[in-house]
């Protein structure tokens, strides 16, 4: 015999012995277990039953009738309703949320015209920027621009945003001719450069300014000299009062155009950019 007949043959005797055993098993319970009767009662059993039954089944009481109660007729809605007044009603819900929608859009257009007229109004204060700005006394400042080896030094003024520059040329047939730009041979340039507005800082070295953003340059009476700026250093009309004070008037911005005659030297020494 092969491996695998011995094999299903072993296979076939497993599953006789669980069907044998599975039969046992099922015959031994049926024997011990005891089996329902099945049968009728007989009549007298049916009787006592009966009687059993009626005997714990309570009696029916009778309740007590309640007395009647004529119905009311039902109230009419419209003449039961009650009247009220336009000044007790007061305002409606439409017109509550019209007056509120009508109050925030004029609150809004009250903030709007504010806003605007404080963005066009001109922010002019006694003494600041955009007004008249007292730089001191006139012989005061000229001591303090020139320096003792000839040279000059700018005086800033930054109430003004403003140099100080000494002005000893000629103003006939310059740039700045006929120009309210110089007194007491003082001069006020504004420091913005005019190319895109950085600050232009002096160079001490070269005697002139020059702006560290995009090389433009002007000699120290703030004429171009070099550089991407279309025209000279803005300056501020200035004018003395009657007592002895140089006076920046911030509010008159003076351009000038890039001048074909220079009225200083420049460079004087090496350039700071």
């Amino acid at each position: 015999m092969t491996a695998t007949q011995i094999l299903v043959l072993a296979f076939a005797g497993v599953a006789l012995v669980a069907i044998a055993s599975i039969f046992a098993i099922a015959y031994r319970r049926e024997d011990g277990a005891p089996r329902p009767r099945v049968g009728q009662l007989d009549r007298k059993a049916r009787r006592r039953d009966r009687l059993a039954g009626r005997a714990r089944e309570p009696e029916p009481q009778a309740l007590p009738e309640a007395p009647l109660e004529e119905e009311a007729a039902p109230a009419d809605p419209l003449e039961a309703r009650e009247v009220v007044d336009a000044e007790t009603m007061g305002v409606t819900r439409r017109q509550f949320f019209n007056r509120g929608v009508l109050g925030v859009f004029g609150l809004f257009l009250a903030q709007f015209g504010i806003a605007s007229l404080a963005f066009m109004w001109p922010k002019l204060r006694a003494g600041g920027f955009g007004s008249k700005v007292i730089a001191g006394d006139v012989e005061d400042l000229a001591s303090q621009v020139f320096l003792p080896d000839g040279r000059v030094s700018p005086l800033f003024i930054p109430a003004a945003q403003s140099y100080l520059v000494p002005f000893q040329g000629n103003i006939a047939g310059s740039s700045f001719d006929g120009l309210p730009v110089v007194a007491g041979g003082l001069m006020a340039l504004w420091q913005r450069c005019v190319h895109l507005g950085c600050r232009v800082p002096q160079c001490q070295s070269s005697q002139g300014f020059e702006c560290p953003c995009h090389g433009s340059k002007y000699n120290y009476h703030g004429e171009y000299e070099d550089g991407p700026a279309p025209r000279n250093l803005d300056r501020f009309a200035v004018t003395i009062d009657d007592d002895g004070q140089f006076v920046i008037d911030t509010g008159t911005v003076i351009q000038t155009p890039r001048a074909a005659v220079k009225t200083t030297e420049y460079p004087q020494g090496p350039s700071c950019i």
